[in-house]
């Protein structure tokens, strides 16, 4: 007998390069820093970005991006290293989804594409399913042209001119009554969410916002005592989990929520504003913030922002610095930081500590630094509304 043929079945890691644009305005440190994040969305979802291409530009070219020469310059390298994905920082239009194929000859990807993947990969239930398919149907909707160049490759044009457009028509049709049947089914299972609600009965609600990846579901873990998954990747959580947690004598409920991002797709935003409704009804906002982050003022920025668009700006909030274990404060000597603004852990929380009147607190949920402090302000905010709203409730634990 002749040996056995060995395969290897490991998935290979698709090879990305990332491609984003200098705007005026903007600086090169910032597109390098969203470029960065953009990278670990790619590791993300399981690829491995080999090198960035920038461009200063007054705006973005209308049919390709990019300048013709950066595109030329992308497309050496993708040939000579044998890239499989390229990766736009920002939402492509069709037609220039479709251009930049064309001349480079590989997948492309746009910001938005690459967060719905992320998001079809970690739903969990049918909820988050079928919001992310319903996300993905709208976006691929006025792409669909795109998905049926391979006609155009094809000798000859007599007798190829119509199947294409009929193809892309019937497609259409399709795809649009699809998007009409996953709403639908939304619209059910709020209801049947709505019903849950209501009968939790008489307890405060509180939620953890923030940005992706700044330490909820740790957060959550720690409070319930329940094993929330939570892991260094962004987006690890996606479902949102409710759990009845007791400080003390006084029984709520908690709630982790999908983390906010920079250009989260609108698509996704809408499709997930039935999963934020735990958001719009909380009583209590926490908003997690990841101190160690460099542009954890933008973070905070872009989550307000969002917090906003779903009406849910006004709550009462503790805003909480997490992750100060992992803090790094500058030299003496470091003359950068200190112009950068970076100060001392000390410094820093005084800064924020004379900030408005949302409460602020610095804690770190993996170490367990600050907890007992965390816990107390909590309690004290949960039992001021309990007693307000149901000052003759026995539902209090004696």
């Amino acid at each position: 007998m002749g040996k056995q043929k060995l395969y290897d079945t490991a998935v290979q890691q698709e090879r990305a390069i990332l491609v984003g644009v200098i705007t005026p305005g903007e600086k090169e440190e910032q597109t390098k820093e969203y470029l960065d994040e953009l990278a670990f969305l790619v590791e993300t979802a399981g690829g491995v970005v080999e090198r960035n291409f920038t461009q200063k530009m007054l705006k973005p070219e209308r049919a390709t991006f990019v300048g013709t020469g950066k595109l030329e310059e992308i497309k050496g390298f993708v040939k000579s290293e044998e890239i499989d994905v390229v990766i736009f920082d920002d939402e492509l239009s069709p037609s220039q989804l479709r251009n930049i194929e064309r001349e480079i000859g590989v997948k492309i990807l746009d910001r938005s594409n690459l967060i719905l993947d992320i998001f079809a990969n970690r739903a969990q239930t049918a909820q988050a399913k079928t919001q992310v398919e319903l996300a993905q149907l709208q976006y691929l909707l006025p792409r669909l042209t795109g998905m049926w160049t391979h006609l155009e490759r094809q000798k000859g044009g007599i007798g190829m001119r119509g199947p294409g457009e009929t193809q892309i028509e019937s497609d259409r049709r399709i795809i649009l009554n699809k998007i009409s049947l996953l709403k639908e089914r939304l619209r059910l299972i709020d209801k049947q969410n709505e019903t849950q609600r209501k009968n939790r009965g008489q307890l405060i609600r509180v939620a953890l916002v923030g940005y992706t990846n700044v330490g909820k579901s740790t957060i959550m873990n720690m409070l319930s005592k329940s094993e929330v998954f939570a892991e260094n990747k962004l987006f690890a959580t996606l479902d949102t989990t409710v759990r009845k947690v007791v400080i003390e004598n006084l029984p709520f409920l908690l709630s982790d929520t999908v983390g906010f991002i920079r250009k989260l797709p609108h698509h996704l935003v809408e499709c997930f504003k039935s999963t934020l409704d735990e958001v719009r009804e909380a009583d209590i906002l926490i908003h997690v913030v990841d101190v160690s982050h460099p542009n954890f003022e933008d973070q905070i920025h872009i989550v307000n922002e969002t917090l906003k668009d779903i009406g849910a700006i006004d709550k009462d909030m503790i805003l909480v610095f997490n992750k100060i274990d992992a803090y790094v404060a500058p030299e003496e000597d470091d003359l950068v930081a200190f112009e950068k603004g970076k100060m001392s852990l000390a410094d820093f929380k005084k800064s924020w500590m004379s900030h408005g009147k949302t409460p602020v607190l610095f804690i770190s949920a993996t170490q367990k630094e600050n907890i007992e402090e965390f816990k107390t302000l909590l309690y004290d905010k949960v039992k001021a509304i309990h007693t307000a709203r149901y000052p003759y409730d026995n539902n209090l634990l004696y």
